[in-house]
């Protein structure tokens, strides 16, 4: 099975075509338009088997598959204390993988932004998490963990690695985070800003299927995005 995780950075209609040349099984895409409310035919044609979530139907979440695979959502909580985190798109893939889709916000948050949200929505959902794949971009590095905080990136490692859930692309290339070679984001597109921030996760029992984790050159993608897509492929 061949996953890839992108943040398309808007119109998706006119970028999708770039990855159907990948051949992916499923596609966990941010800031993607609703194809129910999109005009663009094609785009509507080749979205058939889809789940999608977003305040704005021009940017939202969507998780993509191939017609012979399976997606159903999932029922998991946005709340945590009252308190509504965004997006995350939960769904069961074959009746059988959890798939949680992530595109974290600041969601107008003085202190749970991005990383934060992921943090708050751990706490209510973790019970539930089995076989489990969890993608999507995070817009957090362990490089800008915080001395007075206990939801840093480092802790949201933690927590997942308490739960069984490893980093795909930290077990491919033996890497440690906030010590990655192969950048997912540029900064305003400049060459000279990259980070990290875009990630694949899996319990143990998924992990051990892992056969390889890609990221592509910038300049590959530079001209769609300023994310490049994290492709996964597992042996199941």
């Amino acid at each position: 099975m061949k996953i890839i995780t992108w943040n398309c950075n808007g119109a998706f209609r006119e970028k999708f075509n770039y990855l159907i040349e990948l051949h992916a099984d499923i596609y966990v895409i941010q800031e993607c338009e609703n194809p129910y409310e999109s005009k663009h035919q094609e785009y509507k044609l080749w979205a058939k088997n889809y789940l999608w979530i977003g305040e704005n139907k021009n940017k939202g979440l969507g998780i993509f598959a191939s017609k012979d695979i399976k997606l159903e959502p999932i029922n998991w909580s946005n709340n945590y204390k009252d308190h509504s985190v965004k997006h995350f798109l939960p769904c069961l893939v074959n009746y059988e993988i959890q798939l949680l889709g992530i595109w974290t916000h600041q969601n107008n948050s003085p202190n749970f932004g991005y990383i934060g949200q992921l943090w708050k929505y751990i706490q209510v959902n973790k019970k539930y998490f089995q076989n489990i794949i969890i993608a999507g971009d995070l817009n957090s590095n362990s490089k800008w963990d915080q001395w007075d905080r206990w939801w840093n990136h480092s802790d949201v490692i933690k927590e997942f690695e308490e739960l069984g859930i490893e980093s795909l692309y930290h077990i491919n290339f033996n890497e440690q985070q906030g010590k990655e070679s192969k950048p997912t984001f540029f900064l305003q597109r400049k060459i000279e800003k990259p980070y990290h921030i875009d990630y694949c996760f899996a319990s143990k029992k998924l992990s051990s299927k892992l056969k390889n984790v890609e990221v592509d050159k910038y300049e590959n993608w530079k001209h769609l995005s300023d994310h490049i897509p994290m492709i996964i492929t597992l042996d199941l």
